[in-house]
């Protein structure tokens, strides 16, 4: 039984932290997962530019709220229903996609939680499983499902490679150039079509 496994973050959702880094006018949070392999060392580099600053999470779900799905994304996600299954593979967290989902229809999100102290400030976070795409494709295949997946940053690529088929969507010139053999689209069509064909 397949099953599409997409990122969510560059794929069907602008970037949390790139718009949170714009609106708080600090340039340094702007790095991904597009910039940075190390999730760990992303993640710290993260929380110690927020414990810098005095910013919490209540100023990042603010920032959330006003963003919107990336334009096409909703009739995408309706599109791809109307054929298969699909869950949205993240390392994003709860705390930041809950008003997004509610944008796209409340789907099937697997993502991580965030660690806050009693201010508010972000201290850790918890992840679901490491590395929790690629596993989570590992435990779909044994239940008897056949991934595949799409995903635009580095953190992406195991599960793209351990999919039936796998997918670059609005990636990088750097990860594209890097993986020459992985089909890369920046159009929801095209993805569609692709996945269609790979079903």
């Amino acid at each position: 039984m397949n099953i599409v496994c997409l990122d969510m973050e560059g794929v069907i959702t602008p970037e949390i932290w790139i718009a949170f880094a714009d609106s708080a006018g600090i340039p340094e949070l702007r790095r991904t997962t597009r910039d940075e392999p190390d999730y760990d060392r992303l993640m710290h580099y993260r929380m110690d530019i927020l414990r810098e600053h005095g910013l919490g999470l209540a100023d990042i779900q603010h920032v959330i709220a006003g963003i919107d799905p990336l334009p096409g994304a909703a009739d995408f996600l309706d599109s791809l229903r109307e054929i298969t299954q699909f869950v949205i593979l993240s390392d994003t967290f709860e705390e930041f996609a809950r008003p997004l989902l509610a944008k796209l229809g409340y789907p099937t999100i697997f993502c991580n939680n965030l660690v806050t102290d009693g201010a508010g400030m972000i201290t850790g976070y918890r992840m679901r499983t490491i590395p929790s795409k690629l596993n989570t494709v590992r435990a779909l295949q044994t239940v008897g499902f056949t991934p595949i997946c799409c995903g635009d940053s580095y953190n992406d690529l195991d599960m793209i490679l351990a999919g039936k088929a796998g997918f670059l969507f609005r990636t990088t010139p750097q990860i594209r150039a890097a993986h020459p053999g992985v089909p890369a689209f920046d159009d929801y069509d095209e993805l569609l079509e692709a996945i269609k064909a790979a079903l």
